[in-house]
């Protein structure tokens, strides 16, 4: 008996035994129409994603610099403070913003992987003979979806650690732990306590946004009725 490699089960060709020739030609037709258009799509989506993080971090090293060139003017005395915490604000916002947008392309680019590897196994049931020439996966599910983003082996964690949505992740974090840092300090003008909080506020965001994420994953996985 063969074995049988998980996320690369047998074609069921039930449905297309009875196809003419002329029948399958034209229904391979639809779906690498459909095919060309999720890659498209996805191509696009994961483009639009990175560069609204490349703008983002851009505008976040333009902010600092500035609150640089406005400190050394002032001698961060005076108006700085204010200035200081309205320019953390914005970059707060954009960052939470962009992150969003980047947990949302992530939960995209998953439904895009489970469309196309469930039209790589129509390609299948037309003909069984292809199987061998494909990597990646051919179920429309979670172990599909997994060797397709990730053919050679098992997928560790360090692909969502070196992932985009890590770096804006972690730079969201460092800006929102100086925002309350900054706001802490303009009202008690404690160092200590300034600290303190910005580092609490900082580790409970990343931990709520790290949960976000994986309830976003799983959620979108259960949403999804696998053919295959």
């Amino acid at each position: 008996m063969a074995t049988v490699v998980p996320g690369h089960e047998p074609p069921d060709r039930g449905d297309t035994a009875s196809l003419s020739d002329a029948q399958k030609a034209l229904r391979t037709q639809m779906l690498a129409t459909e095919h060309w258009s999720l890659l498209a799509s996805r191509s696009t989506t994961q483009s639009e994603v990175l560069t609204r993080i490349a703008i983002f971090l851009t505008l976040v090293s333009a902010g600092l610099v500035s609150l640089g060139v406005l400190g050394n003017a002032t001698g961060f005395r005076g108006w700085f403070g204010v200035a200081a915490i309205g320019v953390l604000a914005l970059l707060v916002l954009l960052g939470v913003i962009t992150q969003l947008r980047a947990f949302n392309t992530a939960a995209e680019d998953l439904v895009y992987v489970l469309a196309m590897n469930r039209l790589r196994r129509a390609y299948l049931d037309l003909d069984p003979g292809i199987a061998r020439y494909f990597l990646t996966g051919t179920t429309d599910d979670e172990t599909g979806a997994k060797i397709t983003n990730f053919p050679f082996a098992t997928r560790d964690r360090s692909q969502v650690f070196a992932s985009s949505m890590m770096v804006m992740l972690v730079v969201n974090t460092a800006l929102v732990g100086m925002f309350v840092g900054a706001v802490v300090f303009a009202l008690s003008a404690s160092l200590g306590w300034a600290i303190a909080a910005g580092t609490v506020i900082a580790i409970a965001q990343f931990v709520v946004w790290m949960v976000r994420g994986y309830r976003s994953y799983r959620g979108t996985l259960d949403a999804h009725s696998p053919l295959r």
